[in-house]
């Protein structure tokens, strides 16, 4: 559901027109909901197992973490270094934990650094859906595991983009404009001049973003993977294994065998 809400506030400019619902209270709308869905997340992978105390407490920790490291680029130049720590993060502990992380580091950084505005709710989807997909990739291991990752965030630099501006180009009409947003347009032609709108205005920004990503993974990657790992199997409470004191066991023609039980039934 919260993935859903992301992407009708993202994309909803191609199937409704501005107007419709008045942008002055879609942004704090949004955020409430978006707030919300992520306790709903937080507590089904606390339900499921997926998230327990220590893991719980490891989201606080890397939350923390990113606040602290978003002022160190503060996207100059496209320069973004929280990306990297999201993807790794979603990598290991899985995607309802990446989606989580993602909307609290942005949470907190605005927080810190003053940037809490109608656009903090789109930064923190953007950020939820980079942590997202990270744990949806598939297997790998060694360097291809690392390679993987550096590629993935790297696009994830210019997905960030991507969906960023959908925050705020439906509302910068121009009718004279061959990439601007015009209502009443078709959907091939809206997303046309969306693309076109992207590419001139963002990608060099983006790509700014997507080598520092792509760069961090790189050299942090692997030291950064084992200790997510090794924190993630400590993360788990895990129930003790009992074993029982062998007992005999009549078997036809007067022999006896040893049994034992463990715990866990096996």
């Amino acid at each position: 559901m919260a993935a859903l809400l992301g992407i009708v506030a993202f994309f909803w400019p191609f199937v409704v027109a501005p107007g419709t619902f008045g942008s002055n209270y879609a942004p704090p709308l949004i955020f409430g909901v978006l707030l919300v869905l992520i306790l709903c997340v937080v507590l089904s992978e606390i339900a499921e197992g997926g998230i327990d105390s220590k893991a719980l407490a490891m989201l606080g920790v890397l939350s923390a973490v990113n606040a602290a490291l978003r002022p160190l680029g503060a996207g100059t130049a496209g320069i973004e270094t929280v990306f990297f720590v999201l993807v790794l993060a979603g990598r290991v502990f899985g995607p309802g934990f990446g989606f989580t992380l993602g909307c609290t580091s942005l949470f907190t950084s605005a927080l810190i650094t003053g940037g809490v505005g109608p656009w903090m709710p789109y930064q923190m989807f953007g950020c939820a859906f980079v942590g997202m997909l990270a744990g949806f990739l598939p297997r790998a291991t060694g360097r291809r595991e690392v390679l993987l990752l550096a590629v993935y965030g790297s696009l994830s630099g210019y997905l960030f983009g991507f969906l960023l501006n959908l925050s705020f180009w439906p509302f910068s009409l121009d009718p004279n404009s061959s990439i601007a947003y015009l209502p009443g347009l078709p959907f091939t032609e809206q997303w046309h001049r969306y693309v076109a709108f992207d590419l001139a205005t963002s990608l060099g920004w983006d790509t700014g973003r997507a080598v520092t990503n792509f760069v961090c993974v790189m050299l942090a990657g692997p030291a950064v993977l084992t200790t997510f790992r090794r924190a993630s199997r400590r993360a788990r409470f895990r129930a003790p294994a009992r074993f029982t004191a062998p007992q005999p066991v009549d078997r036809p023609g007067g022999h006896e065998t040893m049994t034992a039980e463990s715990g866990d039934g096996s």
